[in-house]
């Protein structure tokens, strides 16, 4: 992998990292407007894949059948595979996430979430029959830390929280890393937007016949189409395709350690968008976690470079 190559992956996954971090506060809005987990879920979902196939659409008309034929050989032959990750590692993440949203604050949600990081490690680590490099272990060191002090665990009150919400959480986190981790195993020549609009189908599938017919009850308001679209861009399409992208390229656990541009991302929109405190332990967290982040840069300079002089 050239170095341009490997700075657009690695740009991409901290795209699509931050844009699920933004879409928690416009979650937790669309909550305080009267709307439920389920209904909120089945349109994010339904939205997402919606985009994603205009996407798909347009592309078609403006290259041709001939110029997209041989990508979508590719994603039709991967289709069920395609279809399992965006089940196992999309919908139960978009669900069990949603769900721990709705009963915890989103600083804590978020901190449940984060444990996908060492989980995907680990879980690569069991792959590649060999422990993190050092750099890895740095890094998730000061994401460890960062995470700790950037959602106020210090500052926080844990004597009323939802047991369910917790749980919720913590299993969000095993589907997310499952997400990265099985999504290292796709061939990386598969067209980007056709598995991604793959897996957003598999999972809005899942997802319509696990809520219905309840998600369709929305009274005489239409602001959950509004909602829908918005948490559809945020929360789905554009993840998708970013992670999509990027993640065959840098690998999943090196990926999961570039997800946790998530939680700054989410501290900073909470505090923007929901006028939640930003103090300065919390600041301290989030600059660790980039120190984090850049010390995963570094190894991924390092990897392309070892790449090129073997290519030599």
């Amino acid at each position: 992998m050239n170095r341009k190559h490997n700075f657009w992956a690695v740009a991409l996954v901290l795209a699509g990292a931050s844009s699920y971090g933004i879409g928690s506060s416009i979650y937790k809005l669309a909550l305080e407007d009267g709307w439920s987990a389920q209904h909120l879920t089945f349109q994010q979902v339904l939205s997402g894949a919606a985009l994603l196939w205009l996407a798909m659409g347009l592309r078609a008309l403006k290259r041709g059948m001939s110029g997209t034929r041989s990508g979508g050989t590719s994603v039709r032959r991967s289709w069920l595979k395609l279809s399992a990750i965006g089940v196992v590692g999309l919908a139960l993440t978009t669900l069990f996430y949603n769900e721990s949203l709705a009963r915890v604050d989103a600083s804590l949600a978020i901190v449940l979430l984060f444990q996908f990081t060492w989980i995907t490690i680990f879980l690569e680590s069991i792959r590649k029959r060999a422990w993190p490099k050092r750099a890895e272990w740095l890094a998730m060191l000061f994401i460890a830390i960062g995470t700790v002090l950037a959602v106020g665990l210090l500052e926080h009150d844990f004597s009323r929280i939802d047991g369910i919400g917790v749980l919720y959480g913590l299993l969000s986190a095993v589907t997310y890393s499952l997400f990265f981790f099985l999504t290292d195993f796709l061939p990386p020549e598969l067209d980007s937007i056709g598995k991604s609009s793959v897996m957003s189908t598999a999972s809005l599938v899942f997802v319509t016949l696990l809520h219905w017919p309840t998600m369709f009850d929305w009274g005489n308001s239409g602001s959950i189409i509004g909602w829908g679209l918005l948490l559809g861009l945020l929360n789905t399409a554009l993840p998708f395709f970013c992670f999509n992208v990027g993640i065959p390229k840098l690998g999943g656990g090196l990926a999961a350690l570039l997800g946790s541009m998530e939680l700054p991302a989410a501290v900073v929109a909470a505090f923007l968008l929901l006028g939640e405190p930003l103090t300065w332990w919390q600041a301290a967290g989030i600059a660790l976690i980039l120190v984090g982040i850049g010390a995963t840069q570094k190894r991924t300079n390092d990897d392309a470079i070892t790449g090129m002089e073997g290519e030599d």
